[in-house]
């Protein structure tokens, strides 16, 4: 039970630094550093890898290793697609009880942006990501819980970093916070699926250049 305990773990943190980029899409995974720095041995990291493997968020390369894996573009584009579904009803179900405390978590996200010119892309990409990860957590829905946790469509999503700039999508975000902060239901979920599609259509024309 301690062993399991402890791959759970090591899977946690490592499935961890793969969204927070500090194991970047195509990096090789050097095992004795990454245990090292784990304070683990070897044996529940490579459990937790097989696991994240079988996750698609790794890969093994005969001879060569096993490295983050990198999202292709169709997987992209079918990760968006997904996640303008699966966040729009996040954030339609939401809105029926978030509370003040979490409209004002929401809020602290973006605050140090509002009326600002340059912006800060590294600090704004973690606060979106914050975001988005709050909008599914307080669902209270656990099959999507579950989707996400089997699927990662938020991680691999933002692997494929900013589409767009602050200064189009922070408004949009401010925007879904109101409708949030309404609790209108219909118009937080029309909201999130457009803000998300927005960035679709701006990686298929990135893609298309």
């Amino acid at each position: 039970m301690e062993h399991l305990e402890l791959v759970d773990r090591v899977y946690t943190a490592v499935k961890q630094m793969i969204f927070d980029q500090e194991l970047q899409q195509g990096q090789k995974i050097i095992q004795e550093k990454l245990a090292a720095e784990l304070g683990v041995s070897r044996s529940p990291l490579l459990k937790a890898l097989q696991r994240l493997e079988s996750e698609m968020l790794v890969e093994s390369i005969p001879r060569r290793g096993m490295y983050v894996k990198s999202v292709d573009l169709d997987e992209v584009k079918d990760v968006f697609e997904c996640r303008a579904v699966l966040e729009g009803l996040s954030a339609r179900l939401t809105a029926r009880h978030i509370t003040d405390d979490q409209i004002q978590i929401l809020k602290a996200c973006f605050s140090n942006f509002v009326g600002k010119k340059n912006i800060n892309i590294e600090a704004y990409a973690s606060a979106d990501r914050e975001f988005h990860a709050y909008i599914l957590e307080w669902s209270g829905n656990k099959a999507i819980a579950h989707l996400e946790m089997l699927s990662n469509i938020h991680l691999k999503a933002f692997q494929a970093g900013l589409l767009r700039q602050p200064e189009e999508t922070l408004p949009e975000h401010l925007s879904i916070i109101a409708a949030l902060e309404s609790k209108d239901e219909v118009k937080a979920e029309l909201q999130m699926r457009q803000h998300i599609e927005q960035s679709l259509l701006a990686f298929n024309a990135k893609a298309d250049n």
